[in-house]
């Protein structure tokens, strides 16, 4: 489990292929400090098992479910990527609850300054866009972030100066991908009360009625 704020941005040494899979060599200064073997790493919001450890980098595997569900399979040496080492229980809960698990990826359409902020429109499916609301969260690229808008085509993100200084996103452009994991919450009341699928309808009445 994460909590969506980046610890550190680091740079992706080698990538080696398989058929369907890959395996990463990371350099990253504060987060390899004090990994071990089988630690959990959000890598650009995927949740991945450290399989390597050495001086200042380590190495993980990603598997074909993985490689599909995310924007991973596009990492080359010298990628740099968002990571954050798993929440400890001592730690104080910055942003959200991250469980690293994508479940999709969305399309930047436009980038816009207003002000000290950034504003991000992000092009999405109705698979991910029914579980976003105004004022609620999302994680995008393992970064904790409040949604301002969201329709049925696309939702929109703001962004403080510090967020676009320590993370990828100052760098990313209109029509790159993005990882992006909806709050699990919404996921497991649309399941709990049977309201699943494409035609999900769920409004107030419905969660009254449930006790939510």
């Amino acid at each position: 489990m994460f909590t969506g704020i980046i610890e550190e941005v680091g740079t992706v040494r080698s990538v080696t292929k398989g058929a369907r899979s890959v395996s990463m060599l990371i350099s990253a200064d504060v987060v390899a400090s004090d990994l071990k073997l089988g630690d959990s790493v959000n890598t650009n919001g995927a949740c991945l098992t450290v399989t390597g450890v050495s001086l200042n980098s380590f190495t993980v595997d990603v598997m074909p479910e993985t490689m599909r569900k995310t924007s991973l399979g596009s990492l080359k040496p010298g990628s740099l990527v968002n990571l954050e080492r798993a929440l400890q229980l001592s730690s104080r809960l910055g942003g959200h609850m991250v469980s690293g698990h994508i479940d999709g990826t969305g399309l930047i359409r436009q980038l816009k300054k207003e002000d000290n902020a950034v504003w991000i429109t992000v092009q999405a499916g109705p698979e991910i866009l029914r579980y976003l609301i105004p004022r609620g969260s999302v994680s995008l690229e393992g970064i904790s972030l409040t949604v301002v808008r969201a329709d049925e085509a696309s939702f929109e993100v703001s962004l403080i100066p510090h967020t676009m200084a320590v993370t990828t996103l100052r760098d990313k452009k209109p029509g790159d991908s993005l990882n992006i994991e909806c709050d699990m919450v919404a996921k497991y009341i649309e399941k709990f009360t049977g309201k699943t699928g494409a035609g999900s309808t769920i409004d107030q009445g419905l969660l009254d009625k449930y006790g939510f």
